[in-house]
């Protein structure tokens, strides 16, 4: 297999230089489903800085205690987080309970379908999901064919921080197995699309029938030099820096 020069791939930028296109108050898509399918190395580099803030993160969920999203939480980045999970990390529900973290919640189901609305275009979407309940309240309820609905609208953000595990140097990406879960979705609901990959590989490489995401779809593409993986986990590699 042939390896591309670095020079090779004109949407390549450092994680560093990537994360300086979000803006403080940004909305952030961003995949992952617990640490699975997550951009580690950019949330790690959001982290690490202090001018972008007050981001509001539509994820799943929050990653872990001190992992994934769970560290931009504990570096105070992120002001409200959207998504359907937010449990898994008890320091996310500490820092709600603390009135330091503002939490939307959205059934799974419900969270997907409004990020694909998103990316093709539909204000919104009916769903029985939720009707009758806390999160049904405030939103439009329409009866159709006898049964209750509630007007869900769709969601878009300024950026996605998406994974994928391998790009080809147009920006093509195929996933892996669960890891893909929001991803796919995600890169067509953001006005800019930011891949963190494991590998980069020369265009015509990739199957064309195992590519998920379209390279018209990426902006830039970020490579993940900071973790590697150990079985099925992503393990921080030893650093200087």
């Amino acid at each position: 297999m042939t390896i591309p020069n670095r020079n090779e791939i004109p949407k390549l930028l450092s994680a560093k230089k990537a994360i300086e296109l979000i803006k403080s108050g940004d909305r952030v898509l961003v995949g992952g489903f617990g640490l699975c399918g997550t951009p580690l190395t950019c949330i790690d580099v959001i982290t690490e800085q202090n001018q972008i803030r007050d981001l509001t993160i539509i994820s799943n969920n929050l990653g872990e205690a001190g992992k994934g999203l769970g560290k931009l939480l504990l570096s105070r980045h992120i002001k409200k987080a959207i998504g359907s999970y937010f449990t898994s990390n008890r320091d996310a529900v500490l820092a709600w309970k603390q009135g330091l973290l503002e939490i939307e919640v959205i059934p799974q189901g419900t969270l997907a379908e409004a990020i694909r609305c998103g990316g093709a275009g539909i204000g919104g979407f009916y769903t029985k999901t939720a009707v009758g309940t806390l999160l049904s309240e405030g939103k439009e309820e329409k009866v159709i064919n006898g049964e209750r609905y509630i007007l869900i609208e769709s969601i878009r953000a300024n950026v996605a921080l998406i994974k994928a595990h391998k790009a080809d140097t147009l920006g093509n990406l195929i996933y892996t197995k669960s890891a893909r879960n929001f991803n796919p979705i995600m890169a067509t609901a953001a006005d800019l699309v930011i891949a963190e990959v494991d590998e980069i590989v020369m265009a015509g490489t990739l199957d064309p029938e195992h590519i998920v995401t379209p390279h018209s779809f990426v902006d830039i593409l970020v490579l993940n030099e900071r973790y590697a993986k150990v079985g099925g986990d992503y393990v921080e590699k030893p650093t200087n820096r």
